[in-house]
This record gives C-alpha cells, structure tokens and sequence, in this order.
C-alpha cells in the first residue's frame, strides 16, 4: 500500500510538474453539468421553497465559480416541461413537485439563473432534451396541457418512458419553436444537446417508428432514414439560432463513439455502442458542415480501458473536429466506482493529456453534484493547479461579432486598502461586457498571452473600477486593461498604467508620453 501511495504521489507530482512547465491556456472552455430531470444537481428535490431553490443555485455557481469554471451548462427542458415561463409547455415538476404548477411566489428560474450566472462573468448554456417526454410511462402525472395530451399521435413508448417520434415533421417543427422561444426571449448565450436522439437500445426491442417511417420513410433504409431525420432538426435548430441571434452558440454533447473502425475505416478503435450506428446521430457530418459550434464528447473512460481507451478516443476527437471547438467531457461521477477510478491521478492526467492538443479547446464536468465532498481531492487539483488562473473562453472566429473598442485608464490612487484603478472607454454600440485587467512587475515585458498576469476578469459598468487589493505599497507594477465583447473577443489593449519612484513618491503614467501624476 505504501509502495502504491507513494506511486500516485509521484505521478502526481509530475503532471503538476508538467502543468507548470508550461503557461496554462489563455484562453480554454471550463464548465459544469447541472442537471434538473429527477433533481439530479438542481433543486435537490421538488416542492422545496423559492427562496430554498435560488440560495441553493447562488451556493452552486459560487462553489464551480472557485473551483475555476468559466461556463455552467443547465438542464431547462428535462420532459418536455419547462424551468422558465413558457408559453408552450408546462412548468418542471422538478421545481414545485406538480408539472403546470408555477413557483409561489412566483420567479421565473431561467431569468433568474442567467442574471446570477452572467453576475459572476460565467456563460450560461441552455441544456434541452429535444425528444424525451415522460420519464416513466406508468405514472400519471403529466399536467392537462402537457404536449402528450395535445398531440397523442407524436409520441411512442419504449423501455417504460415516452418519446415524440423524430420521424415527425410536426415534432420537428414543434422542437424548433420552443427553442426559438428561449432563444428570442432570454439573454442565453448558447443551446447545448446532450446525447439522446434516437433512444439507447434496448435488446430485442426496436424503436417503434414503424407507422411514420411508412409515412415519410422518403424510399430510405431505415436507418439512413433515422440519420435523416436528426440531420434535420440539427440543421433547423442551427439554422434558427442564428437567425434569431447570430451571436447564440448550438453544441453538442455526444456519446464518446462517433463509429467503431469495424463498421468504418474513418471510426476509432473501439467497440460496443456508438452514435451513428445506435442513436443515429452522425456528429461528425455535423461538424463537417458547419451545423454546430462546438462538440463535447463524453469520454467517461479510464485511459485504457478495453472496449473505449480514453486516450484513443481523445486523439480521435482531436483529429475530427473540422475547424469547430471540441470540449471533453469528463465523468466526475465516475470517480471512486471501480479501482481505475480511485486512482486520484486519473482526471488530472485526462485534463493534462486534453490540453497537449492544440485542437481541443477544454473540458465539461459531468455532474455539479459529484464534486461533493471534494472526491479524491478534485476540487484542490482544479483550484490549486488547472484551474489556479482565469481563462477566457475560446474563440469562435466564424461567429461575427466586432472586438469592442479599446479602454484607457483615467486615475489610480494608493489607499490603505490597495490601489484603486479606474479606467473608461468610447463604446457607444454596447459592445464591451467585461474587461480584463493584467498586472506585470515593472521589470516584466508585457505579454497579454500569459494568463498568469490576469488581475481579474471585471464585468462592465458604467464607471469602471477595480481595488488591487494584493498592490504591495513601494512595488513597481505595470497595468493594461482590455475590454471583451460577449463571446470575449478582446479588444486591443490599452496604454499602458506605469509606476515610478520621484524621491518618497510614486509617479504614474497613463500613456508612454505621459503627463506625471504623484500620490
């Protein structure tokens, strides 16, 4: 046992070794799963009281907020039910513990969870299940004006829950309109599926489509027909995204297997169940075409693990992603469930071997309620090592959206508190949403590129300010202050805020040709 502690600590060390080696990613996608349908993370069980419900979402983003996270990722439509106010669909039983049954008081929670979130300078990703619709088809608990009573006809049971049959045209109308609603209607800033389309298999049994795949079948084979039929609701919600808000992202969180290379030279060297062949998702045609922004595969595998090799499957990915972001998924709730997943090492190296590769673009933690009690230490790596500097989020260059224009400082005054800087900018068109603000010794040269050197990552304002509580009175410190548009593209930088010593006093300059100021 000594032998083997002993092991994991030098493996340890020398990941973190390596981490260190090299400045971590300016810019890397970090975000957390929050998952709603049967209370999984958030509320942690229905009927609990409104105030209850947001204290405990407030108490959420602030843990995933320390730990590092620069994204959440919420489940908002879990059934076919709402956790906004809808127009379409009812309220979530998951919230008040009957469906159609709004909060009492009454909030609206999307509206609520977005403000707190972009509060913190996180992105807030609206997670629908575009197809599921009951959880269990033996309990009747679905409201008067649930969508399965409406419109009977678009659904199907199978394996004990119920479905709206994608090969529908209806249901993919339907689909489309209420994402359309959220999209108009809530300041999102992206829409994100998970990886159930076309059901899991189950032995034995066939989806039962049979009755519309008569109907619109189109001459295909069946399962080129059910491809068919998640092509297009991809392609029309992506579609409407962008005609809605150009600026709101549409990604994907598949199952890990694209296809097995025993079906397809272009597959990975796994076995077992895999997205095109099973749940007839073709992602990587998806990404092929431009239809999303980014893919975040669920690689909840051990790195050798026989039937999916973690690092087999990262590489794969690596090399799939057709120009588009790719973000791993990664299983937290996977941690201390076998003896390859007790190893405190596992995770860490995951995260370590992600960030060798230039076209992977960050990571996905699945789920908030699985850092609980900080397994294996977790949370420390993330706060303490991978996570220890902020990130922005990656860029999207095929997005659109002009970089705001520069800040420059105004003021800076030594307090007895730190140093309190204050800047401005000329952006009339609402561009700017955060700023960022970077400290350098003044012996440093100025390398934006090195995030070690980001003070803080500051929401806009309409008088911006910052207090640099950890300003050493008598050390000499260079600022630069930028400013970031919603998908954090970043301006130029302003001119630099230099120190000087002038006998006992501190001279700062605001631009290289200064005119002096003393404190």
């Amino acid at each position: 046992m000594v032998k083997y502690l002993l092991g994991v600590a030098l493996m340890l060390t020398c990941i973190f070794n390596q981490v260190h080696a090299q400045l971590p990613p300016k810019r890397e996608f970090r975000a957390v799963w929050i998952a709603t349908v049967e209370n999984i993370d958030w509320p942690s069980r229905k009927g609990l009281p409104v105030e209850i419900q947001k204290q405990e979402f407030i108490n959420l983003l602030d843990k995933q907020q320390r730990n590092g996270m620069n994204a959440v990722i919420v489940q908002v439509r879990p059934v076919a039910d709402a956790f906004y106010d809808s127009p379409f669909e009812p309220w979530s039983e998951y919230l008040s513990g009957v469906q159609g049954q709004a909060p009492n008081p009454y909030y609206d929670p999307l509206r609520f969870m977005l403000e707190e979130t972009h509060k913190r300078g996180m992105e807030f990703h609206a997670w629908f299940n575009p197809y599921r619709a009951a959880i269990s088809t033996g309990r009747n608990n679905v409201a008067p004006n649930h969508i399965t009573r409406m419109r009977p006809q678009w659904f199907v049971n199978f394996d004990g829950k119920k479905y709206f049959d994608p090969g529908i045209p209806e249901v993919r109308e339907y689909v489309t309109q209420i994402i359309r609603d959220v999209v108009r209607r809530y300041d999102i800033d992206a829409i994100h599926f998970d990886d159930y389309f076309y059901p899991y298999p189950v032995a034995n049994r066939d989806f039962p489509d049979n009755n519309s795949y008569r109907q619109y079948g189109r001459n295909m084979m069946k399962d080129d027909w059910r491809r068919w039929n998640v092509d297009t609701i991809i392609q029309m919600v992506g579609k409407m995204i962008k005609e809605e808000k150009p600026w709101v992202k549409f990604g994907i969180s598949p199952f890990g297997i694209w296809r097995n290379k025993n079906k397809d030279q272009d597959g990975s060297y796994t076995t077992g169940l895999a997205n095109y062949d099973d749940l007839y998702a073709d992602v990587r045609k998806w990404l092929k075409n431009g239809w999303i922004d980014y893919v975040a595969p669920q690689l909840y595998w051990e790195r050798g693990h026989r039937a999916a090799n973690y690092e087999l499957l990262l590489n794969w990915w690596a090399q799939h992603g057709y120009g588009r972001n790719v973000y791993i998924g990664h299983g937290v709730y996977r941690l201390r469930s076998s003896a390859a997943w007790s190893v405190p090492a596992e995770l860490p190296i995951q995260i370590t071997e992600a960030r060798t590769l230039n076209t992977i673009h960050g990571s996905a933690f699945y789920s908030a309620k699985s850092f609980n009690g900080n397994p294996l230490g977790f949370e420390d790596t993330l706060r303490n090592h991978f996570y220890r500097y902020p990130a922005l989020r990656p860029a999207m260059p095929w997005i659109n959206l002009p970089a705001p224009l520069p800040p420059y400082f105004i003021d800076a005054f030594e307090r007895t508190d730190g140093l309190h800087l204050y800047w401005a900018d000329d952006d009339t068109s609402g561009r700017t949403q955060q700023y960022v603000l970077y400290r350098f010794n003044a012996s440093e040269s100025i390398n934006l590129n090195d995030p070690t050197k980001i003070l803080a990552i500051i929401q806009q304002m309409p008088d911006p300010q910052f207090i640099d509580y950890s300003y050493v009175k008598g050390n000499l410190y260079t600022y630069v202050v930028t400013a970031l548009n919603r998908l954090q593209t970043e301006s130029w930088a302003s001119d630099p805020l230099y120190m000087k010593k002038s006998g006992r006093r501190t001279l700062f300059m605001f631009d290289p040709e200064p005119t002096a100021r003393y404190q």
